[in-house]
C-alpha cells in the first residue's frame, strides 16, 4: 500500500477522520465504505488508484474510526452524510471528483451524484443499486413485507435492540457478520424475534480475502460499538421526506455498477437492479461470479481492472 496521509477534518458539525493517497494534484477519487466495514476495506483499491495518477480519499464515515460518533439516529440522515462528503470536497478546494461507494456508501454516491451534477464527473457503486426516490418510505413497504419474519432492517429500527446484541462481543459480531458467508446475515429465514447472529455459523479461520491483520482494522472502526453506524438504518422515514426536490431526478454522470452473483443484495432488490438502467442513462452493468457482498476485497483484480478501464474512458487521471 502506499504512503497514506491521514487529517481530521472540521466539516458539517462533526470531526470526519479522512486517510489519502496518491499526487496531491491527481484527480480525487473517493472511496466511501459501508456496513460493517471501515476505510480499510478499500486496501485492495488505494494502490492501483495512486499508481494510475489518482489522488484517493478515504473516509471513516460518520459513525466509525476516528471519525465523530453523534448519538441521535437523525444525525445519520441521507443528506446528512452526502453533507459530510461535500463539506470535505469544498475544504480540500475540490471542483471535481469521482465518487465511488460500497454498500452503504452507494446511496451517498448516488446521491451526491444527484446533489452535485457539476462537480461530481463519474460515479462507481457496488452491491446497492439506484430505485429513485420510492412513492412511500421504503419502511413501510418492508414491514408489510416482512410481517411476521426476521429482518435485519427492520430489526435495527429500536434504538439499544441490535447493539445489545452487536456490542456483547464486537470481534464475534464482526467475524459472523464479514466473515462467514459472502452476505448471508443479510437474509436469513428465520422467525421475528430472532436474533441478526442466532443460527450464524462460527467461521473456521480467516478467509483469504481479509487476514487477521486487515480484520484488526474493522475492530478498531467499530470499537466504540455499532450504535453509529445502526443509525444510518434508522432514517428510512425522514430520508424519504427531506429527499421530495429529488424525485424524479436522474443519476446523469457515466456510472459504473458491480454486483456479485451471491451477494444477498441482489436477491433483495431484483425489481430495482430491472428498472435502473431508466434512471441512470449512461449506466455500465458488470455481475461477478462466485462472488458475494464484500466484493471490492473478494474480487479485488477484477474490481480493479473494471473501474480503472471506466475511469480511463470517463475520468482519465490525466
Amino acid at each position: 500500500m502506499p504512503e497514506l496521509t491521514h487529517q481530521l477534518l472540521a466539516v458539517n458539525g462533526i470531526s470526519l477522520s479522512l486517510y489519502s493517497a496518491g499526487p496531491e494534484q491527481g484527480r480525487p477519487v473517493w472511496l466511501l465504505h459501508g456496513f460493517p466495514e471501515c476505510w480499510h476495506s478499500w486496501r485492495g483499491q488505494i494502490e492501483p488508484l495512486a499508481r494510475a495518477g489518482y489522488r484517493v480519499l478515504i473516509p471513516e464515515m460518520r459513525g466509525y474510526g476516528q471519525s465523530s460518533a453523534p448519538a441521535e439516529p437523525q444525525a445519520y440522515e441521507l443528506l446528512t452524510l452526502c453533507a459530510d462528503i461535500q463539506a470535505a470536497m469544498d475544504a480540500l478546494g475540490q471542483t471535481e471528483a469521482c465518487v465511488v461507494g460500497h454498500d452503504w456508501g452507494a446511496p451517498v454516491a448516488w446521491h451526491l451524484g444527484l446533489l452535485e451534477p457539476q462537480r461530481v464527473k463519474a460515479l462507481a457503486t457496488l452491491s446497492v443499486p439506484f430505485g429513485g426516490r420510492p412513492k412511500r418510505p421504503a419502511i413501510d413497504i418492508m414491514r408489510e413485507v416482512n410481517a411476521g419474519r426476521f429482518n435485519y432492517i427492520l430489526y435495527f429500527q429500536e434504538p439499544g435492540v441490535a447493539e445489545a446484541e452487536l456490542d456483547a462481543d464486537i470481534a464475534r459480531s464482526l467475524r459472523l457478520i464479514l466473515l462467514g458467508s459472502q452476505g448471508e446475515a443479510f437474509l436469513q429465514d428465520k422467525p421475528e424475534g430472532a436474533g441478526l447472529l442466532d443460527g450464524l455459523p462460527e467461521p473456521q479461520g480467516f478467509p483469504a480475502w481479509c487476514g487477521e491483520d486487515d480484520f484488526a482494522y474493522y475492530q478498531r472502526a467499530l470499537a466504540r460499538g455499532f450504535r453509529g453506524p445502526l443509525n444510518w438504518y434508522r432514517n428510512f422515514t425522514r430520508n424519504w421526506q427531506r429527499s421530495e426536490f429529488l424525485a424524479g431526478q436522474k443519476v446523469l454522470q457515466p456510472t459504473l455498477f458491480l454486483l456479485g452473483d451471491r451477494d444477498p443484495v441482489g436477491k433483495l432488490e431484483t425489481h430495482t437492479l430491472k428498472r435502473m438502467a431508466e434512471l441512470v442513462p449512461a449506466l455500465e452493468q458488470h455481475l461477478l461470479p462466485g462472488c458475494g457482498h464484500w466484493i471490492q476485497n473478494e474480487r479485488a483484480p477484477e474490481v480493479n481492472a473494471l473501474l480503472l478501464d471506466f475511469l480511463a474512458r470517463h475520468y482519465p487521471a490525466a
